[in-house]
């Protein structure tokens, strides 16, 4: 219904096989999900706009001291704070659109809620990076322009991923990218000058920090938010769609809760540790209810044991969507979770609930204990579906007295009942729940059903002879759990990786910058010795020798030799070289590594509108590279393949063809600072 539309652009742009496209995105697909996004976006306008005009009116209020000019700002600010919350109701209805996100199939099912993309403005990484090259590196910057250009690219592409795996391969491709560019040109001692703008995806409100977590911490939001638009689009009418969107939900819920543990500083509303465990909550209760749509699509039988496992599970559902609802309602997170969102959990709470009391009185009612019935095994259930029996009952003589079976069975249609009507009220309240038209039917279904069933079982004395319906344990025979996202599975290789192999070329090292090397192999003996691996590191130097007197050292890194790069390049390959010369001239440049820079984070002030100034997420940095030391390896390098023939830089919102992957580069590892490197004058300078 909403993925059929037209595109804007001719057909064939939206072939992969022409690279126009990256893999897993297409920004022309004119889909009601991107429309869904675009009102986002300008709505995330008009919300910034209107709060600034309001931070305006605030500060001229407090400094006006004439009281009629005082009374004008109080009528300004009136009518900014009423616009305001219309546009942030305005943004709730766009969050609760579930109808746009759904399987295009008709399908009778309660709609699924899924998260809506962050949105960001443009990052022009190219001045700040080429000045780092050269300053840094002491490289050409300008051999570096199409690797800056595939990084803006490939954030390009981001803002726009499909909505399938090719999407979630896309953003996190874009997130361990991230970490090779934070290690290369972010120090932790200085700020690089790139401002990452991002919008809360709940509230509209903006965050801005020149600190690149913060664009980490967004993309692991958009891969869950993407996570759960997938699961919200599979067909819950097939096994294999309900299994998909169980795993969907269940890897959105990891992908948050990975958010959650690791930037725990995060500035954005959407992004704290509470809303982000709501939002975990939310995936998983999502995931128990499509399980619950498995047991129940092959159709139910009106058998003993059967509706026993389906109330059980239906309670089970019902107890999740409670405990959501009570989450949602608690501070911080009640003022920006959007109304309608706690509404659907409380109506979804009532409904299973019910459904969960009206299989227990179809078995309690229709199923009466026959001689020859495996009487102990219907007993051991019944006593199973409750956590204590009604006071003077028990479960074997429930089951074998028909009087006992139709009035318990009765209370529980009451009580089905009951819930039906409080999910309808829920409904009802809520104007954007109101407007989902396949959640009114089938709430109302599901209680015409209930109270046809009791109508056909009421008797006159009912009001006198019926108990409160005892609640029925919650139990599921597949718990769902949260999957860990595997970023593994994706390998991307470093853009910068020209620079020289990670583990010694990055923003936390300081080198001299390169010399020229020019000496001779006496008699072949070079006069010194190599050592380590990519790159080869100076070894045991005569001190006689006329790589010594031309100015080698001790641990410097052989960066070229006659022109060819050796970054890259193994100790036996580097020997292989030098000897190839014999007695000709040796032109080989080097570099030496300077004092280490110190490992303190510098504070990083925050600036969001309508929030505290806050010390970012940078705190983390530390810790998390520490994490991914341990799990990554040093690897050779690898070419780049497939690049595509024609790339058009001067389209800053083309998603040209990927690099195809390789193997990823190895991390940074830290060093202590020395104690005398504030003593060095250039140090101030890195």
């Amino acid at each position: 219904m909403t993925d059929t539309l037209l595109p804007a652009a001719p057909q064939p742009l939206e072939k992969e096989g022409n690279c126009y496209f990256r893999k897993g995105c297409n920004p022309l697909a004119q889909t009601g999900r991107s429309k869904l996004q675009n009102q986002r976006a300008a709505l995330n306008q008009q919300i910034l706009k209107a709060m600034r005009m309001r931070t305006g009116a605030e500060n001229l209020l407090k400094a006006a001291t004439n009281q009629k000019v005082r009374e004008q700002v109080r009528l300004e600010l009136s009518f900014l704070n009423s616009d305001l919350q219309m546009l942030k109701e305005e943004l709730e209805g766009l969050n609760i659109s579930v109808g746009v996100y759904q399987n295009t199939e008709e399908a009778f099912t309660i709609p699924l809620i899924p998260l809506g993309l962050k949105e960001t403005k443009d990052v022009d990484f190219s001045v700040a990076l080429k000045d780092f090259i050269l300053e840094h590196y002491s490289e050409d910057s300008y051999l570096y322009e199409d690797e800056i250009a595939d990084l803006m690219d490939l954030r390009q592409a981001c803002r726009t991923p499909s909505r399938n795996e090719a999407g979630v391969e896309l953003l996190m491709s874009y997130f361990m990218q991230l970490g090779f560019v934070e290690s290369r040109f972010f120090p932790p001692t200085r700020q690089m000058g790139i401002l990452f703008t991002w919008y809360d995806s709940l509230t509209g409100v903006p965050v801005s920090q020149q600190n690149l977590l913060l664009e980490k911490a967004s993309i692991l939001f958009n891969i869950g938010a993407l996570y759960t638009q997938i699961g919200t689009r599979c067909n819950r009418q097939t096994e294999a769609g309900l299994e998909s969107t169980v795993d969907a939900f269940q890897r959105a819920a990891g992908v948050l809760n990975y958010l959650k543990e690791t930037f725990t500083h995060t500035p954005s509303y959407d992004m704290s540790p509470a809303m982000l465990s709501v939002l975990v909550k939310m995936m998983l209760a999502q995931a128990q209810e499509s399980t619950f749509e498995k047991v129940c699509l092959p159709g139910l039988q009106n058998e003993f044991f059967l509706l026993v496992k389906v109330a059980q599970e239906a309670a089970k559902v019902g107890e999740v969507y409670r405990q959501l609802h009570t989450a949602m309602n608690q501070e911080p997170v009640k003022e920006n979770i959007p109304y309608s969102w706690a509404s659907l959990a409380c109506v979804k709470a009532h409904h299973y609930e019910a459904l969960a009391h009206y299989f227990t009185a179809t078995l309690l009612i229709d199923h009466q204990l026959k001689p020859g019935e495996d009487e102990d095994h219907q007993e051991k259930c019944l006593s199973q579906l409750y956590s204590h029996m009604p006071e003077g009952l028990t479960p074997l003589a429930t089951l074998k007295n028909v009087h006992q079976r139709q009035l318990l069975g009765k209370s529980h249609l009451c009580q089905a009942v009951t819930h039906h009507e409080e999910s309808m009220r829920e409904a009802s309240l809520c104007k954007k729940l109101r407007d989902i038209d396949v959640l009114q039917e089938v709430l109302s279904a599901a209680h015409d059903r209930s109270q046809l069933k009791y109508t056909q079982l009421r008797e006159d004395d009912d009001l006198l002879n019926l108990t409160d319906a005892p609640d029925i344990v919650s139990k599921t025979e597949r718990e769902v759990e949260i999957i860990v996202p595997q970023f593994s599975k994706v390998t991307v290789t470093d853009f910068f990786q020209k620079l020289g192999p990670l583990s010694v070329f990055s923003a936390n090292k300081r080198w001299t910058a390169p010399r020229s090397i020019h000496f001779t192999a006496e008699e072949g003996d070079l006069g010194f010795t190599l050592r380590g691996n990519s790159p080869v590191q100076v070894h045991f130097l005569d001190p006689y020798c006329s790589a010594a007197a031309a100015g080698t050292k001790e641990g410097d890194y052989i960066v070229s030799i006659q022109d060819v790069d050796c970054k890259w390049l193994t100790l036996s390959e580097v020997m292989k070289m030098l000897k190839s010369f014999g007695q000709d001239d040796i032109e080989m440049k080097v570099v030496s590594l300077l004092d280490a820079t110190s490992t303190m984070h510098s504070k990083c002030a925050t600036y969001s509108v309508g929030m505290q100034k806050t010390y970012s997420m940078i705190c983390l940095g530390i810790d998390v590279d520490d994490k991914t030391d341990k799990t990554k390896k040093v690897s050779k390098k690898l070419s780049f393949l497939s690049w595509g023939t024609n790339k058009n830089r001067q389209k800053s919102a083309s998603t040209l063809c990927l690099p195809s992957v390789g193997v990823t580069m190895p991390p940074v590892k830290k060093k202590l600072s020395s104690p005398f490197s504030l003593l060095n004058t250039d140090s101030s300078l890195y």
